[in-house]
């Protein structure tokens, strides 16, 4: 999966599209019958112009999956599409529409999107293990997703904005095992 284009106004909100760009990563790899490249393989790609046939070669792919996210105010929209990297043509793309607060929810319907798409059939408790959330808490979840980009900007004062990120997130969901 390539890391999702922020087109969002806000040059800001790369954070947003990194994490969502993250959450489908995770959601992907709880599928056993798939292999996901992890994140850090695939974020050497970002903001580069790229030819997902080479992407297959190099990273050893049959499926690329790429997008963008557009947030304003309280939407986002989720644009994605799953392209073969041995043809180059596209097997399935969408565009998902949301409140920021049900982003979970479009998260997901990519997820499902995918295995459908791909043909395969996942059993009851995979399939349950996809849609698991850690919260359900959107600003938690915003607090969280700051942090992760802050944290690749490593400094003492990078590092304290982290934390009172954290610090934020656990106050507004005490339960959040990611905060």
């Amino acid at each position: 999966m390539l890391p999702f284009d922020n087109l969002s106004d806000d040059p800001a909100q790369e954070y947003f599209a990194d994490g969502i760009t993250e959450d489908i990563i995770t959601a992907l790899s709880r599928i056993r019958s798939l292999a996901v490249i992890a994140r850090n393989s695939t974020f050497v790609y970002k903001g580069k112009a790229v030819n997902v046939q080479e992407i297959g070669r190099d990273l050893g792919v049959r499926y690329v999956l790429e997008g963008s996210v557009r947030r304003a105010d309280d939407r986002v929209r989720i644009l994605a599409q799953l392209i073969d990297t041995e043809t180059g043509s596209r097997l399935w793309a969408e565009r998902f529409d949301r409140e920021v607060s049900d982003v979970f929810a479009a998260q997901d319907e990519v997820t499902r999107n995918i295995v459908a798409a791909l043909h395969l059939e996942l059993p009851a408790a995979e399939l349950e293990r996809v849609k698991r959330k850690d919260t359900i808490v959107m600003q938690a979840y915003d607090y969280v997703l700051r942090r992760r980009d802050i944290s690749l900007h490593y400094s003492p004062e990078s590092q304290k904005r982290a934390e009172e990120m954290f610090n934020k997130a656990i106050e507004l969901d005490p339960n959040y095992a990611q905060a």
